[in-house]
């Protein structure tokens, strides 16, 4: 198994404990005790049946106990993050920097689809994931440090306030206190300008996801729609494409 061959081996079991997280953060469950279990039936899993992808291919999609089908979301969160990790080793190879940016890949992927069943962004994620951001900044040197902090301090505190000033003045909920938070832990991990950047893709991104709803009448104007699967995307979008988008995007404004 070559290099990048075995990052979609770890990323998929990675993934399959990013699906622990999904179902259990919601739920303020701890993350460690009991083990894997079937979250229908609460039988404990062998270890036949807590292979990444495969364990899901050999029982059909179904609780070999109760015979229930199993989400979907558990194949696809494994495969996602196994391709995300073994991407970004071909594109930067092993080292620091793959770390750094499959260490987000993994939060990113997780609050994603805990905002878009729940409409919740667990702080047990965004508090780490700050703390790790802010980490990662420091690994690089004083300067990468103090650009994560102020883009992270800067992004969450625009977000705060976007957020109060909705509740306050519109009496709406809006865009939530883990918006923010998320928007600091973006902040954290990508600094200066691909943080920004990141919040602007993602407000694109919620814009366009929420036109679509509403045109085709899956969501209603009074309907909530969760931003924080839109922040995603801005976010993976930034960390792949950041410096691409930004000279595309000054060349145009320049030119």
């Amino acid at each position: 198994m070559g290099t990048i061959g075995l990052a979609f081996a770890v990323g998929a079991i990675v993934g399959s404990f990013a699906n622990v997280c999904i179902h259990r953060l919601p739920r303020r469950e701890s993350l460690l005790v009991p083990g894997s279990h079937c979250p229908q039936c609460g039988t404990p899993l062998a270890w036949v049946e807590n292979i990444p992808l495969v364990s899901f291919a050999l029982l059909r999609g179904r609780c070999r106990h109760c015979r229930r089908p199993i989400a979907w979301r558990y194949p696809l969160v494994e495969a996602l993050v196994g391709a995300l990790f073994a991407a970004t080793v071909a594109a930067v190879g092993p080292s620091l920097e793959a770390v750094r940016r499959m260490v987000l890949e993994t939060l990113l992927v997780v609050v994603f689809f805990v905002d878009l069943e729940h409409y919740l962004i667990p702080n047990r994620l965004t508090y780490p994931g700050i703390a790790l951001g802010l980490a990662f900044g420091f690994a690089r040197g004083w300067e990468a440090l103090l650009a994560s902090a102020l883009t992270a301090a800067g992004l969450g505190t625009v977000f705060l306030i976007i957020t109060l000033l909705s509740r306050a003045a519109l009496g709406v909920e809006g865009m939530g206190l883990g918006d923010a938070k998320l928007a600091a832990m973006i902040g954290a991990f990508l600094g200066w300008p691909d943080g920004p950047l990141a919040v602007l893709l993602g407000i694109f991104a919620g814009g366009g996801l929420g036109f679509v709803l509403l045109a085709s009448r899956v969501r209603g104007r009074r309907d909530p729609v969760p931003f924080g699967p839109a922040l995603v995307v801005g976010a993976l979008a930034a960390l792949w494409w950041g410096p691409s988008l930004l000279h595309w995007y000054l060349g145009r404004v320049a030119g």
